[in-house]
This record gives structure tokens, sequence and C-alpha cells, in this order.
């Protein structure tokens, strides 16, 4: 009977909401009398922005409708139990609040109640709808903080109002992604370790054997600025390294797969701290690790301590440069001599003759004291990094040897959005941009987006409207 009952209640609701439709919609037809006049025939373009200057018109109205239908027994809510307490409380006004959702605008009246025992106010309208206490509402939010990620804050307001039809501040949008970015833990931007092991499924086994997980690391410098006031006088600005790291794997034919890059201003302990805890979540036993990076020693420290059954390779290209460094140094730029000793002795390293190499070079006589300084530091260099270089063995293994990987990360996920001219970021707000960026590329931007729902968004009405 219950069930019956309540089938008859929502076909109700469903009728009253069709006839509401129906209204709402010959009033919109109404509007678009100018497509049909004498005056001309209009083309498709034409048509079309028609249609996009008045969508809100027809949307809004029918989202209004279908709240009103679905949550009308809240909406004429007269009573209410106190969250805290479960006091009954009787209701003290109806406040008006003005929505803008992706599919339009409308105004909304919900109950208002108060409880003098816990001194809190509370609209169970609200909880019900699930709603932000700003006006643009979380589906604009979400949208909208992935654009401002990837275009600066004016110009990703534009392009929203432009493709929506939608206004926002930047001052919305950039208050919002760091509302976001600041509950984006690493946690949460790093996928966890079911998501990894799918990505290890589908990339599959690499010639009969478990594929490699390439383990990367480097620094990379951020325009930054001390935080001050609106009408306080900003410090001289400097550049900081954004610290990053970024795991992933190789298949077959060179076949990459992102497991999952971080990046944040900060200095190496934290680096290490972040890296060690990224290790908890791969499954080592379904995977041949390969740690990749130049010679700084605050990376090889962090990377062979949280991967320490990892194999160490000294990213190549970095080798070659130095080697070619000291070649112009003590040959000369653009001849042919230089080329064919720095040539040679990459040649060399590249199978492993390491000994060779250093003796060629302790037997090079210099030929300005600039070209004694380079070759001195080539020797220190490769002494400190000869346990990583055995780049054909790698090679044959089907190991990477270079790092090119975090390169095109910081490239991708720092410079692009961080370093553009003019741009200087207060630490917190990078590092809140650092984390949205490396949610989208790891695929985790709605599970952090969730957690920002979860939490209760900004918890206050934006200014912004």
């Amino acid at each position: 009977m219950g069930s019956a009952c309540l089938q008859l209640s929502r076909l109700g609701i469903r009728e009253e909401f069709r006839a509401m439709v129906h209204r709402i919609t010959d009033q919109w037809v109404d509007s678009l009398e100018s497509l049909f006049s004498d005056e001309g025939m209009p083309s498709l373009t034409e048509i079309s922005k028609q249609f996009m200057d008045t969508r809100m018109a027809l949307f809004g109205p029918c989202m209004k409708a279908a709240v009103e239908q679905i949550h009308s027994d809240l909406i004429g809510q007269v009573t209410a139990s106190c969250p805290e307490f479960g006091k009954v409380v009787h209701r003290k006004r109806l406040d008006s609040k003005r929505v803008s959702t992706l599919n339009g605008e409308f105004s909304l009246d919900r109950p208002y109640f108060y409880c003098k025992s816990c001194q809190q106010g509370f609209h169970p309208l609200d909880e019900a709808l699930g709603m932000a206490s700003a006006c643009h509402q979380y589906d604009i939010q979400e949208q909208s903080v992935h654009v401002a990620a990837e275009l600066p804050f004016e110009m990703s307001a534009k392009l929203f109002a432009d493709l929506t039809g939608i206004k926002l501040g930047d001052h919305f949008q950039h208050e919002t992604l760091g509302a976001i970015g600041a509950v984006a833990s690493l946690d949460l931007v790093i996928p966890d370790r079911k998501e990894i092991e799918r990505r290890i499924d589908q990339i599959g086994l690499v010639h009969g054997e478990k594929p490699i997980l390439a383990v990367t690391g480097d620094g990379a410098h951020m325009p930054t600025r001390p935080e001050a006031g609106r009408k306080t006088k900003r410090g001289p600005g400097r550049y900081q390294e954004a610290k990053g790291f970024r795991l992933y794997l190789v298949g077959d034919s060179g076949r990459i797969a992102q497991v999952g890059s971080w990046h944040q201003i900060q200095d190496a302990e934290a680096f290490r701290k972040d890296l060690k805890r990224v290790t908890e979540r791969i499954p080592l036993e379904r995977v041949r690790v390969a740690l990749l990076g130049d010679g700084a020693e605050w990376l090889w420290s962090a990377m062979t301590e949280c991967f320490p059954e990892g194999r160490p390779i000294l990213d190549y290209y970095h080798c070659a440069e130095h080697i070619h460094t000291v070649a112009k140094a003590q040959f000369g730029e653009g001849k042919l001599e230089t080329r064919q000793w720095a040539e040679a002795i990459i040649s060399l390293l590249f199978y492993s003759e390491m000994d060779e190499v250093l003796g060629i070079l302790r037997g090079t006589k210099p030929r300005t004291a600039g070209a004694e300084e380079e070759i001195r530091k080539l020797i220190g260099y490769l002494e400190k990094n000869q346990d990583r270089i055995h780049y054909l063995t790698d090679q044959e293994d089907g190991y990477p040897i270079g790092s090119g990987g975090i390169e095109s990360a910081h490239k991708f996920i720092c410079h692009t959005r961080l370093k553009r001219s003019g741009a200087w970021w207060v630490k917190k707000s990078g590092n809140e941009m650092l984390r949205i960026r490396c949610a989208l590329v790891n695929g985790t931007y709605k599970r952090v987006f969730e957690n920002y729902v979860s939490l209760g968004g900004r918890n206050a009405e934006s200014g912004d409207k």
C-alpha cells in the first residue's frame, strides 16, 4: 500500500513538473520570435547564437521547477530537528538565495531554522541539495577551476564566459582554486594502490618481464614573492625551487603510462618525505624500478632511500652535456676535433669503460685554465656517479636512460602556468596551483574535488557574484 502511494506521489510530481516545463518552454519559444520574422533568413550560426544567448532563460526556470517539485516537502517545512541535539525547532523565516549552475540561474526560498540550545542556524534544503554556500554551485566551481588551472585567471574567466555564458570574476576563480588546492593532499593527488595496479595491468608485461616503473625527480625554479596585504608593499621577489617527482610505467615500444606526478615549492627533506609516502602504495613485486636523475645528491639520497631495490641510472643526456662542455673548453666551439673527442668519450661511457675514460681525462693536458677547471669537475662528477653509468646494459634490459620524463613534467605542470611573463606567486598559492595541475595530469582531479565538496567547499558566501 505504501509503495503504491509513493508511486502515485512521484507520478503526480512528474506530471506537475511536465506541465511547468511546458509553460516555461512556451515562454522561451516566444522569445525566439525574431528568428521567424520576415526581415531575413538567419544563418545556422545566428540561430545557434540566439539559442546560446537565451538558453539560461529556459534551463534556469526548469531547474527551479525540478527542485521545487522534487523537494516540495522541505520547501514547505515548518519544523525541523536540530542536527546537534535532535530538538524540534520551528521555522524562523524563508531565506532567498541566488543559485547559479551550468544549466541556469534561479532564486530559491529556503526555510531557515535556529536552535537556541546549540546556537546554530541551518537550512535543511541546502543539505538535501548538497548546495554550495557560494552563489556559483559546485558544477561551475569544478569546471571553472579546471580552466583556471590552464590559463591566467582573467583569461580563463573570459573563456569560461564565452563557452558557457556564465560570467565569473577572476577573483572568484582564484579563491576557489585556492580552496580546492588547499585540500588537495598528496594522498588524494597521487592515485591509490588499486588504481596503480590497474595501470600496471593495462601496460602488461614487457618482453615477457615485469614492466618498468621509472622514478625520476628534479627541481625547477619558480618566481615567488612574499605574502602581503592588498595595501602593503611587497618585498622583492625571488626564485625558489619546486622539487618534484614523476612515476611512470614503460611498456613495449617505449609506451608510457602515467602513474603520478607531485611538484611543490619545498626543501629536500619535504621532497623525501613525500616520495616515501608514495612508495607505500606501489606494488613493488609487480615492477622493475628504474631511478633516473641528474647529479643532484639530494635527489639520489631520497630516491635510493625510498626505492633501495631500484636500478640507479644517471641521466645520459646530462652526462653527455657535461662531456661536451669539457670538449668546448679544451678544443674550442664548433670544431671537428671538439665533436670527435666528445663522441669518443661518450661512446666509452656507453659501454661502461669508466676506467679508460678517467685515465684519458687525467692524462689530458689542459690548454687553458678554464679547460683545467672543467676537466676537474667532470672527473669528480663521473667518480661520484660511476655506479649509475651502465647505459648499454640498461638499454638491453629495456630501461630508459634519460630523465626527460621529469623535465617534460616540470615544463607542462610548472612552467606553462607558473612561469608566464610577469607572474610572481606567493608560495602558498603557487603550491595550491601545482597540486591542482598534478591532479589533472594524474587523473585524480575528480577525487580531489569530491573531497573538497565533502568538507563543505569554501564554507563562505562568495562576494564575487
